[in-house]
């Protein structure tokens, strides 16, 4: 189940954040100490940010926001999906189910708009991902010293 981030997520956001696994492809996590001290009560309250819920916990969460600082021209101003998931909730299908939700929605709300995800080429797992969920690639670039994948999910066509 998708639904908005509530204040009894906190504790399963610091877990997300800070875990190692969960950031292995993004740059390495940040100290507990840190997001005990920095996150909100509620944190990630806003449109186009999810809580992945399994049986009323959090096991991840889902971001559909626009790309407008983007280094890639290809991205810029461009809805950029991104998520992460708790380590114990990989291998079941849960992303691929919750990002093609997400997607959904957004295809909703924002009819003919195209969407764009980046991940790291040696993240197998996003890139499978990624092509599942229909994105093809645009461009490969270097990046916080790792190549990066850029790839293009084309507007969604209105059924007739």
């Amino acid at each position: 189940m998708l639904r908005e981030p509530e204040p009894r997520d906190r504790a399963a956001f610091i877990e997300l954040l800070a875990s190692p696994e969960v950031h292995t492809y993004l740059g390495g996590p940040r100290p507990r100490e840190e997001l005990d001290r920095e996150l909100p009560e509620t944190p990630q309250l806003w449109p186009g940010s999810f809580v992945v819920d399994l049986g009323g916990s959090m096991i991840g969460q889902i971001l559909l926001r626009r790309a407008t600082g983007h280094s890639r021209p290809a991205a810029a101003g461009k809805a950029d999906l991104g998520y992460l998931f708790l380590p114990r909730a990989w291998g079941f299908g849960y992303a691929a189910e919750a990002c093609a939700a997400a997607l959904d929605w957004f295809d909703g709300i924002f009819p003919g708009e195209p969407v764009v995800l980046t991940t790291q080429t040696a993240n197998i797992g996003s890139m499978r991902l990624a092509a599942k969920l229909g994105f093809a690639e645009v461009e490969r670039f270097r990046a916080w010293d790792a190549e990066q994948w850029l790839g293009l999910r084309p507007p969604a066509t209105p059924s007739t």
